[in-house]
């Protein structure tokens, strides 16, 4: 019995030990300054501040809480792999720093995560059972959407060259002309049947969707995907109609 308390401190002692190194780095060391101060000058709906900040920020901003467990390795070093890749992904102590394009880009990636389900990450809805994101919370999120109604913006013709630079701003983050990266590739989309390139993890929505790109599937995917398709793994829509009609002139010619 001796021998086995004696085990169970020399285990306790290790693990409080070793949870002060950080194999994947140490997250701990950026500085709290309190969730009052997260997006304070951000230009979104209240509701949808407080849902960021209630059921993103201890992941996604320097204003994490670490309970005492946080402290044990080897599960310390984990949580803090995990909370890196999420200040990677998104960092809302960071907001004020990224450009309108890139907040913009950001809020659609927040409003399709949160529809599909897929976040807060399993592991930490085990720990924290009361996390997950509720319709409320995903009908507060989809009021941050940006964008002119259609009927009130007027544009030109779409332009290749324009599109082009739209491309590489806002979809090369997924997607490349040739080869699967997170999205499949995008030369030859136009006049494509959905789902169909070879060797690409399609959603199954999409695949059973028989839909093919032309300029008005396009139109209305790239405008929101989820409208279309509900099942499907695109992250990101252009809102202004400039920029999709130049992106699809742009896929004309690839």
């Amino acid at each position: 019995m001796k021998h086995l308390v004696a085990i169970i401190a020399l285990s306790a002692v290790l693990s409080v030990g070793l949870g002060f190194l950080h194999p994947f780095g140490n997250p701990r060391v950026e500085p709290s300054k309190g969730l009052n101060t997260l997006l304070v000058h951000a230009t979104i709906p209240a509701q949808a501040k407080t849902t960021l900040i209630k059921e993103c920020a201890d992941c996604h901003s320097n204003e994490t809480r670490w309970p005492i467990y946080a402290r044990l390795a080897p599960g310390s070093w984990l949580i803090e792999r995990d909370i890196i890749e999420a200040r990677k992904n998104m960092n809302l102590s960071l907001w004020d720093q990224m450009s309108q394009d890139d907040q913009e880009q950001m809020i659609e990636k927040i409003i399709h995560e949160a529809k599909s389900g897929e976040m807060p990450p399993l592991q930490y809805r085990l720990l924290h059972r009361e996390s997950q994101i509720t319709p409320v919370d995903i009908a507060a999120l989809s009021s941050m959407q940006m964008g002119t109604p259609a009927q009130a913006e007027t544009h030109t013709a779409g332009d290749a060259a324009r599109g082009q630079v739209v491309f590489q701003k806002r979809c090369t983050g997924c997607h490349a002309l040739e080869g699967n990266r997170e999205g499949p590739p995008l030369a030859g989309v136009f006049g494509r049947k959905a789902g169909s390139v070879a060797g690409y993890s399609y959603s199954a929505g999409l695949k059973a969707s028989g839909i093919t790109w032309n300029e008005a599937t396009l139109e209305k995917w790239l405008n929101d995907p989820d409208m279309v398709v509900s099942n499907n793994k695109m992250d990101v829509r252009l809102p202004k109609a400039q920029e999709r009609s130049d992106v699809i002139a742009y896929f004309k010619h690839r």
